[in-house]
């Protein structure tokens, strides 16, 4: 009976002395992260738990990074002629059988006028017309203005005219496709998708190919699958452009008791939580609470709203039950941004665990003893 009651007290204050320190585990439990009362007037976070009654509420809260911050400019017919601009070289071939011609000789009747610059001002210099305005006129419009203007002093001429494009006709793709370069532009329609033909299609082995387009001194941006599957996102594009592709950059962390603890780059246009879960390898079996995945956001000032159609503090973390099927329908239309943290907290269970087992390995010793 003796050994009995030194036994106990030996349980009871090994129970007093796990209770009041920190156990070791490896990811923190829901509680613990969420201390705040929710109506707590002085909390720094917003506690959101997801369902199907506030998804399309949330859904509609500003985005907090990636691509959709650049935008992107849909699909837009231009005429179907390339136009004449600044930096362009304009060569004329000039046909004239006058007998007393001012460009050629009387045995010729064919005169070569190569290589003229056209100024930024859009203008060619030609001999006895002086500057001729060309800026903006498709080919034959510039030829029919060259052939008018030199009807007035050789009435007999004809003229052809070719164009080689300058750096304001042509754009440049530099990464992310089989043969980057510079390509002019064969006329005002000439599309996004066609340039990435040209330059041989997208490199293979890009993480989710996203495109950049840099116009002057904006940057548009657009993920490739979505590219290739709408084709009213083929934007038409314009002189001076330049493209990019390159690998998705945006990404979001996996903490916690999740099969993976890393920083997990996106795989595809958006990623539900329910997609998270599956890319950080599942929740651990022998530890994770499935039924609080957190997923923690922080929001801009802009963006803090009071009428509901944002967030009421610039933090914001959102619980998930992956144990009901509200939870689970709910996890799958739910998207994470980039630059979230994703958190499988511990179940409390755990630290029972451990304290049963420390017990049992101390009623081991006094058995021992």
């Amino acid at each position: 009976m003796y050994l009995f009651a030194v036994r106990l007290t030996i349980v009871v204050t090994a129970m007093l002395s796990l209770s009041a320190c920190d156990l070791p585990r490896g990811a923190a439990i829901e509680s613990e992260v969420l201390k705040q009362s929710a109506d707590d007037a002085t909390r720094d976070y917003q506690v959101v738990s997801v369902s199907k009654n506030n998804l399309d509420v949330v859904a509609r809260w500003p985005a907090t990074g990636g691509f959709a911050s650049y935008g992107w400019i849909g699909k837009q017919r231009g005429p179907g002629s390339a136009v004449i601009t600044g930096g362009d070289r304009v060569s004329l071939t000039i046909w004239d059988n006058g007998e007393n011609s001012l460009l050629t000789a009387a045995s010729q009747k064919v005169v070569d006028i190569r290589d003229l610059p056209v100024s930024s001002t859009g203008s060619v210099f030609i001999p006895y017309l002086d500057e001729v305005v060309l800026n903006g006129m498709t080919h034959e419009q510039a030829r029919e203005e060259i052939q008018t203007q030199l009807g007035a002093i050789l009435p007999s001429a004809q003229v052809q005219l070719s164009v080689v494009p300058g750096r304001r006709s042509s754009v440049d793709i530099v990464g992310g496709v089989n043969k980057a370069g510079s390509y002019p532009l064969p006329d005002r329609n000439f599309s996004v998708l066609s340039l990435l033909s040209q330059a041989g299609g997208v490199t293979t082995g890009l993480r989710n190919p996203q495109l950049k387009l840099v116009r002057g001194d904006n940057v548009y941006a657009i993920s490739i699958e979505r590219l290739f599957s709408d084709p009213q996102q083929d934007s038409v594009l314009q002189g001076g452009d330049k493209v990019i592709v390159e690998d998705d950059k945006r990404y979001f962390l996996s903490l916690g008791a999740a099969g993976q603890e890393d920083l997990i780059y996106y795989t595809k246009e958006s990623v539900s939580a329910l997609d998270a879960v599956s890319l950080i390898g599942g929740v651990a079996d022998d530890r994770a609470n499935p039924r609080a995945i957190l997923i923690l956001r922080e929001y801009s000032s802009k963006a803090v709203r009071q009428d509901g159609t944002g967030p009421d503090r610039e933090r914001a973390i959102f619980t998930l039950d992956l144990t009901s099927a509200d939870g689970l329908f709910s996890a799958k239309r739910f998207n994470v941004q980039p630059k979230d943290l994703v958190l499988v907290t511990e179940s409390p269970i755990n630290s029972v665990t451990q304290v049963l087992r420390l017990i049992g390995q101390t009623i081991g010793v006094t058995n021992r003893l």
